[in-house]
């Protein structure tokens, strides 16, 4: 009975409806108690991690004899694949590996979660295999990078459609979770087939100096041999045949036992083994490559004496590496004996073998290594911060690609909505954005335990309860934002004993009671730049509770003058102590910079990565290593001296994590520049074009839809006075390393006569395809205008499109008159970017289509607000998000319940369909 009930219970999960919820990658694991990560194997070396990318059950590989784990408790990203039948030529070894893989299309770094039970402080034998085999039906095989932890180790590239390649590592953990990282580099999807971990003893294949990378591994046999890997290698290393020129091969006489080899060496490596033809000759290799600055390498020389040396006769050499002579050496019989040996070099290995004078036979060698020292010089972030922030993400639910491997390290690749301080070893968090994310419940309490944080956003969602007293022990807390949340209670005086804070956020809440004294008294002093509005139960001075108890109308109206004499007193003292503290804010942040210093950012304007009517645009470096992009004010620009200096003193004092930074000027009266920060992936017309190597999700065309409405909302809505952008296009909308969406060239189109191409562009009246049809009408840009060019670029973003298309009919159309027909069939497969490939949301889709449309709308009364919008958009997010997270997780329950539902009618699992 209990049988049938939990073959009904399989049933009803697959064809109940998921709804969207949040799942982690570890639950599996969980339910057994054990560390994600952790896989025992049942043979084979004890506390191996063995792992099949992109199947769905674990398995026994007999021709080989390895148990191989499927990757499902090791990450939660990627899409499984079977590879093109017939297409890829294999060893029998690697037949079943290279059958299937895992694919990453979304998301930049994808990492695989290891946690082998040795833990940190030891030596590991890392392989990855990769098997293209036309699995996506392009043949054109990826290029892309892998992270071991926080640090580079290779790039895979030059593979073969056709067959394997593996790379090797032994890699000294300090840390107990070992993160390998596939990053996506634009030339391609990354996948992978395999992945293994082995542990080793700590005192052999180890360098002071780093990792060691293989460079060649080889066995001295027959070259019509076979390559030999696990069962043979007890760690899965594979080793190829060599040849050297004028040379023979020995093989062992019988079935020798070899005493205990601390390397293991397969048994077939050791019985056989190359000499030269007399004791006379040599055994020579040479190797040419290019490595600058010098490279250091550790080559491993493998002896095992095979023969039984007769009365009288004496085998003895030397090893000349790279002009440096070692040795003698005389191996022992049946002894397995390695001599390491290391050398730093600019592109050359060479070695040669010579029997010495003491010699009558020649020398012998059975297998060689050269292994490739790498450096990892970066830290991973600081294990307490990592621990915190994990839980904080968990606590929330939000997992998939955002959560990958390390949180600050490497800093192209650390998670979205941090910020990290890199000053001191290890890195620490120091700032954290989870605004906008529709967070509901209480403040995560793990966010106490980052202690190096300064700036905390969790504004724009639905968290409640009252503020927790931990916020005091944020000692470092400098920048608090909670608006627009569902907080409730007073507002605690602690929060006035921060001594770094200097910007507290509680507009629109449900706080009650007054705001405390302290907390106005650094309002008004301009020590604290606080906001409050939209806490209608909130009492806005401690006095504020006494009017209460006053009974005569007489007294009541006196304390009323005089409560108004005194908030005026107080708003004219706030105002000034505000201006004045945004004053010495402004003067702190932006830089003056002298025409010499632009000369040697840009290394003497080595670098144009654009231009426009103000002038070329110039890459450079600052002293500390930040990235700048230099607007040069040409001699024929038409802005002169006092648009030059409006133009600064606007954008000075507008700052907005989705609007593009000023972080400097230059202005010695004959040469006049603007720095900004460099936006690293350019804008996002170039995202959107038919040419770029990389195609936006529809989550992530989101997520930048909403990154530039809060921009623009912020213009408009938070500028006093409001500034309209006017020439609000895709190549105006920049993207940083993490695809965050920022608005360029904001308060400039005034000043300009020209336009081009540029990392900050131009143009005076708008650009044909954006402009307001109202505006060319009448020449007066305002908000709405701004929102008409906001709708174009939304529409951009669903359908890939350009703003202005050709059509054989009309010549040229507007995106959205080409795009009207189709709405009226209720065709959004057409509408939506084809590149995509069905790939998204329809709901999510048709919601973001008619947000455009209102955008675009006539009369332009009729357009929403910027406001408006950011709320719409972030539903789409929302929706978008939910809909991926409950496919992926329908996808496992139905996995996962073949599985059980096979075990119960005890039906063999391995001749079960996959679901797909």
């Amino acid at each position: 009975m209990a049988g049938w009930q939990r073959l009904f219970s399989i049933l009803w999960l697959i064809f109940t409806p998921i709804y969207p919820i949040s799942r982690s990658s570890n639950v599996a694991a969980t339910a057994k108690n054990e560390p994600a990560g952790t896989r025992k194997l049942a043979t084979g070396n004890p506390g191996s991690i063995t792992i099949d990318c992109g199947v769905d059950e674990d398995y026994l590989d007999e021709n080989v004899g390895l148990h191989y784990k499927s990757d499902r408790d090791f990450i939660s990203t990627g899409e499984n694949y079977d590879v093109e039948p017939g297409f890829i030529e294999t060893e029998d070894f690697f037949d079943r590996l290279c059958k299937n893989l895992r694919s990453f299309p979304t998301g930049k770094k994808n990492c695989y979660t290891l946690r082998p039970e040795q833990g940190k402080n030891h030596n590991y034998f890392i392989k990855a295999l990769f098997c293209y085999g036309n699995y996506d039906r392009k043949n054109e095989p990826p290029e892309f990078d892998i992270y071991i932890g926080v640090n580079y180790w290779l790039t895979v590239e030059g593979l073969s459609s056709t067959s394997w390649t593996a790379y090797s590592i032994f890699h000294f953990s300090s840390t107990n979770i070992i993160h390998v990282c596939l990053v996506n580099t634009n030339f391609g999807v990354p996948f992978i087939s395999a992945l293994d971990l082995h542990p080793l003893t700590d005192y052999i294949y180890r360098s002071e100096f780093g990792s060691l990378d293989l460079y060649a591994r080889y066995q001295l046999s027959h070259p019509t041999d076979l390559n030999f890997r696990y069962k043979d290698d007890v760690f899965d290393r594979i080793w190829t045949t060599y040849g050297f020129d004028h040379s023979i091969w020995v093989n062992a006489t019988s079935n020798i036992q070899f005493q205990d080899d601390s390397y293991k060496l397969p048994v077939e490596v050791l019985r056989i083994a190359a000499q030269p033809h007399t004791h006379l000759d040599s055994l020579t290799y040479n190797d040419s490559f290019s490595c600058t600055p010098p490279c250091y390498f550790y080559v491993y020389f493998h002896f095992a004496e095979i023969v039984k040396i007769p009365h009288g006769q004496r085998r003895e050499f030397t090893i000349t590496l790279n002009d440096l002579n070692h040795g003698p050496f005389s191996p022992e019989f049946l002894k397995p004996q390695t001599i390491v040996l290391n050398l730093s070099t600019q592109g050359d290995i060479y070695f040669t073998i010579n029997s010495t004078n003491n010699s009558n036979l020649p020398p012998i060698l059975n297998a060689f290594e050269i292994h490739k020292v790498l450096e990892f010089p970066l830290s991973p972030t600081d294990q307490a911060d990592a621990d915190a922030i994990l839980a904080v993400m968990q606590s929330y639910n939000i997992n998939g690609y955002e959560m990958q491997g390390d949180p600050c390290v490497p800093r192209v690749l650390s998670w979205n909505g941090l910020n990290c301080s890199y000053d001191n070893n290890p890195p620490r968090i120091i700032s954290l954005d989870l605004s906008s994310r529709k967070l509901t419940g209480e403040i995560a309490s793990p966010l106490s335990t980052l202690k190096a944080i300064q700036s905390l956003d969790l504004s724009y969602n639905k968290l409640t309860g009252i503020l927790p007293n931990f916020l005091a022990e944020l000692l470092n807390l400098t920048w608090l934002d909670l608006s627009y949340n569902e907080l409730t209670g007073p507002v605690p005086e602690f929060l006035a004993q921060l001594p770094n804070l200097n910007t507290l956020n509680l507009t629109g809440n449900k706080l009650t009671g007054s705001i405390p004294q302290s907390l106005i008294e650094k309002s008004n002093n301009g020590t604290l730049q606080l906001s409050f509005d939209k806490n209608p139960k909130l009492c806005q001075s401690d006095s504020c509770e006494k009017k209460k108890h006053f009974l005569l109308p007489v007294v009541a109206s006196i304390m009323s003058i005089l409560m108004l004499l005194l908030l005026c007193m107080i708003a004219i003292s706030w105002r000034y102590g505000r201006q004045q503290a945004i004053a010495e804010t402004q003067k702190s942040k932006n830089q003056t910079f002298s025409y010499s210093e632009i000369v040697s950012i840009t290394d003497n304007f080595k670098t144009t990565i654009g231009g426009g009517g103000f002038g070329k645009v110039y890459f450079g470096t600052l002293k500390d290593g930040t990235q700048v992009a230099i607007k040069l004010l040409s001699q024929s620009s038409k802005q002169g001296y006092k648009e030059f200096l409006a133009e600064v003193q606007l954008l000075v004092i507008v700052h907005h994590r989705n609007l593009v930074s000023l972080i400097g000027y230059c202005n010695d009266s004959h040469n006049m520049a603007l720095v900004y920060e460099y936006m690293v992936n350019g804008n996002l017309r170039e995202h959107l074009s038919e040419t770029s190597g990389s195609v936006l999700t529809l989550k992530e065309r989101f997520q930048i839809a909403v990154d530039a409405a809060y921009g623009l909302e912020y213009l408009h809505n938070g500028c006093r006075p409001t500034i309209i952008h006017r020439d609000l296009k895709t190549s105006n909308i920049l993207l940083n390393e993490k695809l965050q969406a920022k608005i360029a060239d904001f308060g400039l189109s005034r000043a300009f006569t020209n336009e081009s191409s540029s990392h900050v562009s131009t143009c005076p009246a708008g650009t044909f395809g954006y402009v307001d049809p109202e505006v060319l009408a009448s020449g007066n840009f305002n908000q709405k205008s701004d929102v008409y060019s906001f709708g174009i670029i939304l529409l951009e973003l669903i359908t890939g499109q350009p703003a202005i298309i050709r059509n054989t009919d009309a010549g040229y159309i507007c995106i959205h008159q080409w795009i009207r027909p189709m709405i009226d069939r209720g065709d959004i497969q057409t509408i939506v970017d084809p590149r995509l490939q069905g790939e998204f949301d329809a709901n999510s889709a048709w919601k973001a289509m008619d947000i455009a449309f209102s955008c675009v709308s006539h009369p332009a009364v009729q357009r929403p607000d910027m406001s408006h919008v950011v709320a719409e958009l972030q539903e789409c997010l929302a929706i978008a998000m939910a809909v991926e997270e409950s496919r992926t997780m329908k996808t496992r329950l139905i996995r996962s319940s073949n599985s059980l539902l096979m075990s119960h009618l005890n039906i063999d699992t391995d001749m079960a369909p996959s679901p797909r």
